[in-house]
């Protein structure tokens, strides 16, 4: 047999070279991750290595060949799946999984399309260096020879692995100070930790979120709530009560973003009706309007609305925190005595809503089941939208009046596919299929909610009702900027960006006279405190961080998931700062008290969740129940 002249650990010298060049490769051809200098590139360039010298290096224990090349095998491939799998989550949703995601299981049956348009054929070069492990030690024999490592040199081994992630951690504070607090922002951590370090930091913070939970007793309650009482608006008094005693209806428009509105594609007016309504005389168009969520998507915004608080920088809060004590929006309808329900045609289970709709004192969810889906009506997520508006209007109604009912649309969404009679103006010509197929599907809605008001007046309930229509997330990810810049006609910086995150809202309010375009800076966290005043609920005594867009102490600042944010003067977004009105980037220093404040509101947001802080506190007097739950730990 011939002699392995292969030095004693080339193939640890080998997994841990492969593994290290791959994932930085990845970071070039699979994240679209900012990089503004060479300080940057280092430590993109060294961050994964701390952790790839440590994992691997645990195979210097293993005294029998066999056990210590089968180790360094598997965890070349569990690291090859954990990248492969951000890769292909990151297309999709422009961000990295978190622990939370990965525990939402039951969802995965019906991402269906939407995932298989975001694995390609190329994926395969993921797997190069676990099939090159394997012939390395089948066929060249590298991992035959062994030797028994001395206690120190594998000390050795170790110090220098800590050495480098010391090093690395120490660049990447000096590049962004105070990283390790911004855990929202999964982008900068991945850029400076790696993908690796990464998720062992995810794994602390959410323990450290459920840990929060256990050891809150409310005393938190007493700085959020300072925050809350000053930062309230006082209720427009002209507006107040406008729409007392109403039905209210309100709408979820899937992937709906704002460039579509009063625009065209290639001549073709892509929303016609929506548009009309913008110079309607009942109807209240909010021109400046961002959505706010985050990994959640539908689900955060459906949270944002009912609690007008944020959702959760590293998962869905409908999965993490469906027990939590809420004070929705339905719970104040309820008393005021209205049937509050959701309208949404796809399982009840889908996105836990069955769990989380208890939590939001919801009555009644309207699930796939109390709809007829007939040959043809049937898309990946559900129904169509057309037949999905004419028989919610249907169960409506039979619905004793005031009632609540939240609609959730589905057929604009992700790959936006249609079927041949729904499309109803040709794609567009880019080099994106998403983007293409996308105006066409807005196309679609917009046709659908047509048919939704010429419903509601067929069965006798617009008159008395308030309709409320805003768009819950992006449908066009920072992926298909260059299709977007085709589209646009000018180039998608980070400012360009943060202005795409813009979502139609408008508030119709038959018979009213009185609408007009707000453009007023606000967010979905505004919806809550907007919408109850205008049914005259007072809200001043409510656990919430959104103000009423109609009052003038109304404040432009909008914060997005991240932590980047928009006001009437100002928009900070990938680490730069830039003046609104020319979209010129400026010096950090005008944005850097709204950076502060941006930060203090998340983390109230997040304390309040993760602590389940509203357990703690009385809705009807405004009091923290903080004495009442420490006699109940005795």
């Amino acid at each position: 047999m011939k002699k392995n002249n292969w030095p004693t650990h080339s193939i640890l010298v080998i997994a841990i070279v492969a593994t290290w060049i791959k994932t930085y490769v990845v970071y070039h051809t699979s994240f679209d991750l900012k990089i503004e200098n060479m300080m940057q590139q280092v430590i993109l360039f060294i961050s994964p290595l701390s952790f790839l010298l440590f994992v691997y290096g645990l195979s210097l224990f293993f005294k029998s060949p066999k056990a210590r090349n089968r180790y360094i095998v598997i965890t070349n491939a569990v690291l090859t799946i954990i990248l492969y799998a951000n890769a292909v989550f990151y297309r999709f949703f422009t961000d990295f999984i978190t622990l939370p995601v990965l525990f939402q299981t039951s969802n995965f049956g019906d991402l269906g399309s939407s995932a298989m348009e975001s694995i390609y054929f190329t994926d395969i070069f993921f797997f190069t260096d676990v099939v090159f492990l394997i012939i390395a030690l089948k066929w060249l024999k590298i991992g035959d020879k062994i030797s028994v490592v001395k206690s120190t040199t594998r000390r050795a081994y170790f110090v220098f692995a800590a050495a480098v992630l010391f090093l690395n951690l120490g660049l990447a504070e000096i590049e962004r100070p105070q990283l390790l607090t911004r855990s929202f922002d999964r982008e900068m951590l991945v850029k400076n930790l790696g993908p690796y370090n990464y998720h062992l930091y995810d794994i602390y913070i959410q323990s450290k979120s459920h840990a929060q939970r256990a050891l809150a007793d409310g005393s938190e309650l007493v700085e959020v709530n300072n925050y809350v009482r000053s930062n309230q608006a006082e209720p427009n008094a002209e507006m107040f009560g406008l729409a007392d005693g109403r039905n209210l209806i309100v709408v979820s428009m899937e992937s709906l973003q704002n460039f579509v509105i009063n625009n065209d594609m290639n001549g073709y007016e892509v929303t016609p009706f929506l548009n009309s309504l913008t110079k309607d005389k009942d109807t209240f168009y909010f021109s400046n309007f961002y959505h706010q969520t985050g990994l959640g998507k539908t689900s955060d915004s459906e949270f944002i609305v009912e609690n007008s608080l944020y959702g959760l920088g590293g998962g869905a809060v409908f999965f993490t925190h469906g027990g939590n004590k809420f004070h929705s929006m339905a719970e104040s309808l309820n008393e005021k005595g209205y049937y509050t329900n959701v309208m949404h045609p796809n399982n009840k289970s889908f996105w836990n809503r069955d769990m989380m709709y208890q939590a939001l004192s919801i009555q009644k969810f309207y699930d796939v089941n109390s709809y007829v889906v007939n040959e043809g009506d049937a898309v990946n997520w559900g129904m169509k939208d057309i037949p999905f508006f004419e028989q919610s209007v249907d169960h409506m109604a039979q619905m004793p009046q005031p009632f609540y009912s939240r609609l959730i649309t589905l057929t604009n969404h992700h790959p936006f596919d249609l079927d041949e009679e729904d499309q109803l103006i040709p794609p567009y010509n880019s080099n994106s299929r998403t983007l293409n197929k996308y105006f066409q599907s807005a196309r679609y809605m917009d046709e659908a909610l047509k048919s939704f008001f010429e419903d509601l007046k067929a069965q006798g309930l617009y008159d008395n009702s308030i309709i409320v229509m805003y768009g819950d997330h992006y449908g066009i990810s920072e992926n298909h900027n260059a299709a977007m810049a085709q589209y646009l006609g000018k180039e998608i910086t980070p400012y360009e960006s943060a202005k795409l995150q813009r979502v139609p809202f408008f508030v119709h309010i038959p018979n009213s006279g009185v609408g007009k375009e707000v453009t007023e800076t606000a967010g979905q966290i505004d919806i809550r405190p907007t919408v109850l005043h205008l049914l005259g609920i007072e809200t001043a005594k409510d656990m919430q961080l959104g103000a009423d867009v109609f009052s003038e102490d109304h404040e432009d600042f909008v914060v997005f998931r991240n932590g980047d944010f928009v006001t009437d003067k100002l928009v900070f977004a990938g680490n730069a700062c830039y003046d609104n009105e020319t979209g010129l980037q400026i010096d950090i220093g005008s944005c850097e008290p709204y950076i502060e404040r941006a930060a203090q509101e998340l983390g109230y947001s997040d304390q309040i969740i993760n602590g389940d802080l509203l357990r703690f506190y009385d809705l009807k007097t405004g009091n923290l129940l903080i004495d009442e739950a420490e006699k109940e730990e005795q």
